[in-house]
């Protein structure tokens, strides 16, 4: 009975997407298999991924190892062995499998490595150990090139980020505006689960997997990259000049510097207010009412009495005892919502009455932020020029570098807080029912510290907005 193989195509980058050359290997190799009188049962095929690096999953070459273990086929084809295995630990995994299997077949088109035979498994692992040497040594010469590349500014090749055209120079104008609309939105208090939601929906953001799948961490790269304020990276940190300042790329740019700090830190707050937990909420008032008595923070709840048409109300605010309260204190959700809503937004409109315009205000320590950048540079070039010694360098700089970090920090969030005034005085003009919950919650916490409900006492009672008594900032 003929062997029923695998034939296993791959190919480290197709930038195009074509798939032109796994088709060239795989119809060498069904050729091959014909030859030998062997039966094709699958084409494995695991096209644009890297059997080098090693933090590369190969979904097809491991489905390979598993119908090998499970007697699903009885051998491999492949164009060379090193399509199969640039690390010498892919090699072994095959290996065992062909020592526990004593009939299994293999075959390559390139030469004739048979891993039934002990010659054949020494030649392949000295063959497998060159490919891997070979695969180092490219990927250092590579790393320089681009190295090299990111020190004058210029783009790496690859496929252009979202935000601009094909050439990576130029911007985009509508991808642009919408990762500047997303950035806003951020500042705003919304989600990027939200926003990932929303742009899967209409299909933006094209991840390079050609699929409409939209990763949070892709989504959340994209609208907080460096390269939007035009800053070039290495390996994902900002790369500086000799003067001590941030190389610029050649490309154009979506955001100002201080649009981009603003962005990156509004992000970084909300990862440290929560770090790895969700903040999703359903009710507007959830983590900021609470309870009059007993001042445990209460949430919403369903009102399982509810149904859509029904008179009953939707959702209820309860102190709850599960949660550490007294649970003495319970009211309908949505009457403390609207009156609730109604103060914060009229002491909004009066606030932005007054408020001079966020364009006109400019950051107070601009001038002592381009003085330490100033002293960095000088001392950096004088130790270029040797007229400072590495060591005297060393001991000044880090004092410096320090004192720029925390100014730059504090640049970011009077920015932050300049574009998220703008961000609420822009949504004072629309209903505000239909924005999102998340940038509800935030308009009402820039103006509220909490809401104390107090008890209504016993009885059906008409809605008290005495007994809700809120907390300014």
């Amino acid at each position: 009975m003929a062997p029923k193989v695998a034939v296993y195509t791959r190919i480290s980058r197709d930038d195009e997407r074509d798939g032109l050359g796994v088709a060239r290997q795989r119809e060498d190799c069904e050729r091959l298999a014909e030859l030998r009188g062997w039966n094709i049962a699958r084409v494995y095929e695991d096209n644009d991924l890297s059997a080098f690096k090693r933090n590369i999953r190969r979904p097809e070459f491991e489905l390979v190892l598993s119908d090998l273990a499970a007697g699903l086929i009885d051998g491999v084809v492949a164009y060379d062995l090193d399509r199969l295995a640039r690390q010498p630990k892919d090699l072994e995994r095959l290996i065992d499998l062909f020592d526990d299997r004593k009939r299994l077949v293999f075959a390559t088109v390139t030469n004739d490595v048979n891993l039934a035979t002990a010659d054949g498994r020494t030649m392949a692992r000295v063959m497998v150990a060159f490919a891997n040497k070979s695969s180092h040594d490219a990927s250092r010469r590579i790393q320089r090139k681009h190295l090299e590349l990111a020190q004058q500014g210029k783009s790496s090749g690859g496929p252009a980020p979202y935000g601009w055209l094909a050439d990576g120079i130029k911007v985009d104008p509508e991808a642009a505006q919408h990762i500047r609309e997303a950035q806003d939105r951020i500042l705003a208090g919304v989600r990027i689960g939200t926003l990932r939601t929303e742009w899967q929906a209409r299909s933006l953001g094209h991840p390079r997997q050609g699929t409409k799948r939209l990763a949070h961490h892709h989504l959340e790269h994209m609208l907080t990259s460096p390269r939007l304020c035009g800053y070039r990276t290495y390996r994902g940190e900002i790369l500086h000049g000799e003067d001590g300042k941030p190389i610029i790329g050649e490309w154009e740019i979506i955001n100002t510097v201080e649009e981009w700090e603003a962005v990156r830190a509004a992000v970084a707050e909300r990862k440290r207010a929560a770090p790895g937990r969700s903040l999703a909420r359903k009710y507007l008032l959830s983590g900021i009412a609470r309870c009059g008595l007993c001042h445990t923070k209460i949430r919403g709840q369903v009102n399982s009495k509810w149904q859509p048409g029904s008179k009953a109300t939707r959702f209820t605010y309860q102190c709850s005892v599960v949660n550490g309260g007294c649970g003495k204190v319970g009211r309908v959700g949505e009457p403390v919502d609207d009156f609730v809503i109604s103060l914060v937004l009229e002491e909004q409109r009066r606030q932005a009455a007054t408020r001079k315009d966020a364009g006109d205000v400019q950051w107070p320590k601009e001038a002592e932020l381009s003085a330490v950048e100033a002293d960095i540079s000088q001392l950096t070039k004088a130790a270029k020029d040797r007229t400072l010694t590495v060591s005297t360098l060393l001991q000044l700089l880090p004092d410096l570098e320090r004192q720029r970090d925390g100014l730059k920090l504090e640049r970011a969030r009077f920015h932050q807080e300049a574009r998220q005034s703008e961000a609420r005085t822009a949504d004072l003009g629309t209903d505000f029912r239909q924005l999102p919950i998340e940038r509800q919650q935030a308009i009402v916490s820039h103006s509220l510290a909490a809401v104390l409900i107090h008890p209504a006492g016993r009885g059906k009672r008409k809605f008290d907005p005495t007994l809700i008594e809120p907390v300014w900032r």
